[in-house]
């Protein structure tokens, strides 16, 4: 009889499967990232309802556990008490609701490997959407990706002084030149973050145009250092959105 298991999880991706199954792609506290099958699903009057399977839906999972195949089976799905914290107080509201969802899942879709639990990550995570991004939308995007390289090993070195102002793209430091440096401004800024992030300095005053450049180029120090971050989409929603 092949074991159960149960453990809290995050919803990441799913992908219709059959005529009523979908497989979804869930980022556990217990396992780290799994796939499950979920029979059902898609069929009128199933027991499980297709949106509770929304990207970051935070759940309570018994699954079988199976090491050697790369699919499993969701035994039993249920929401996580006391999981929907973050109430829309307006459709502004709601939109932005969305589209840092949509974000913060696709980094983590993008980031993570089937690989080995990661349940420091995985209570950020969850603090992160039970906040509401420490009541900042607008600063989320950065403080979520700086925070999430911490976990991955590629966190920029926050060694910034004046002669070092450059933020190195490469070689993940600041320093004093270099062909693929950011600029002195933006250079500054992540720096800024970088001490909010690692020691609860205030988050820094930046405009939309700023932190748009930041979380750009932030997006490509990401694709340097990750072979699998390719064609990442949802920050062009963001953008339109947090103005």
């Amino acid at each position: 009889m092949i074991p159960t298991l149960s453990t809290e999880a995050l919803v990441l991706h799913t992908t219709n499967y059959s005529e009523t199954s979908v497989i979804a792609k869930i980022f556990t506290r217990q396992l780290g990232v799994r796939s499950y099958m979920l029979k059902g699903v898609r069929k009128g009057g199933g027991k499980v309802k297709q949106n509770l399977l929304q990207p970051l839906s935070y759940l309570d999972l018994v699954v079988y556990n199976n090491p050697k195949n790369q699919i499993n089976y969701m035994k039993e799905v249920a929401p996580h008490r006391g999981s929907d914290v973050w109430v829309a107080a307006s459709p502004a509201d709601e939109m932005t609701r969305h589209a840092l969802r949509f974000f913060m899942t696709e980094v983590l879709y993008k980031t993570l490997r089937e690989e080995e639990p990661m349940p420091e990550l995985f209570d950020y995570v969850v603090d992160t959407i039970a906040r509401k991004g420490a009541g900042n939308s607008s600063q989320l995007p950065i403080t979520f990706m700086l925070s999430v390289s911490r976990h991955l090993g590629i966190e920029p070195l926050d060694n910034y002084s004046l002669r070092e102002p450059l933020f190195d793209m490469v070689g993940g430091r600041f320093q004093y030149s270099g062909e693929q440096t950011l600029d002195a401004s933006s250079s500054q800024l992540l720096h800024c973050y970088l001490q909010s992030v690692n020691s609860g300095a205030p988050l820094p005053l930046a405009s939309l145009s700023q932190r748009t450049e930041l979380i750009n180029r932030l997006i490509e120090y990401f694709q340097m250092h990750l072979a699998e971050f390719r064609n990442f989409k949802s920050h062009e929603i963001l953008h339109s959105v947090l103005q």
